[in-house]
Order: structure tokens, then sequence, then C-alpha cells
């Protein structure tokens, strides 16, 4: 399918039209993608207007979607699926964690303490046995 650009006035580019896109103009063009589309010729749905109208008119189907989410309010702009709840989903555990969640470092942290604190009562049970034999 050969498209040519088009232009805001309507025009195409290499085209001999002159003049701004009618209602009438619209209209037909509509017609045309409601038969394309299967719909018998008296139904023509309000999309086929608007993609009629933007085929014309060189709007962009990009251009109609930023404006659509320009004029909702800025918190509903980043919702994918506007009216959807959505749900957290469960956190996986990582790789390098425990049953109890704690990282691979968190767990070499945790038995150096136990260590540290195994020998410093070694130490001072060594202590205590020199004392005591003094």
């Amino acid at each position: 399918m050969n498209k040519k650009p088009h232009r805001k006035d309507g025009s195409t580019e290499n085209s001999t039209r002159t003049g701004p896109v009618t209602r009438e103009m619209v209209g037909a063009r509509a017609r045309e993608l409601a038969l394309i589309a299967g719909h018998p010729p008296p139904h023509v749905s309000q999309t086929d207007y608007e993609r009629a109208k933007r085929e014309l008119t060189g709007e962009s189907e990009i251009d109609r979607q930023e404006a659509v989410l320009e004029s909702l309010p800025e918190a509903k702009r980043w919702d994918p699926m506007p009216g959807s709840s959505g749900h957290q989903a469960p956190e996986s555990p990582h790789e390098d964690e425990d049953d109890e969640g704690q990282s691979e470092t968190e767990q070499i942290v945790d038995d150096g303490v136990e260590a540290a604190e195994r020998d410093q009562k070694f130490q001072a049970a060594i202590e205590a046995a020199k004392k005591a034999h003094s």
C-alpha cells in the first residue's frame, strides 16, 4: 500500500488538491474506512470518523494519544491499565539469602560475631583458670 505523507492542510505530497479538509471529505473517507472494516454502509463508527480526520489532516495516532495523556491528571498518567488496582507481587528470595532472609554478607558477619564471642568466652575461661591455679 503506497501512502503519501499528509500535510496539516489536508493535502498530500504531489497532490493537486488545495484548501482545508471539509466535513464532507472526512465523512466520505470515514464511509470508505467503514466499508473496508466490513461495516454495512449506514454504520460508520466514531472511530472511523476519527481515523479519517487523522488521515486527512496528517495528525498521527501518537499525537492523539499524547493529547489524551496530557488531559489526564498527572497522578493517572503512569497507569498502564487505567482502572486496574493491580496487586503486590510476592517478593522472591535472592539466591544468596537463607531461610530467614539474611544475605550471605549478613550470614558471614553473624558467623564472625558468634566466633568472636566464643573466642572471648574461651579467653576469659583461660584467664580464670590461670588465676585459679596461681
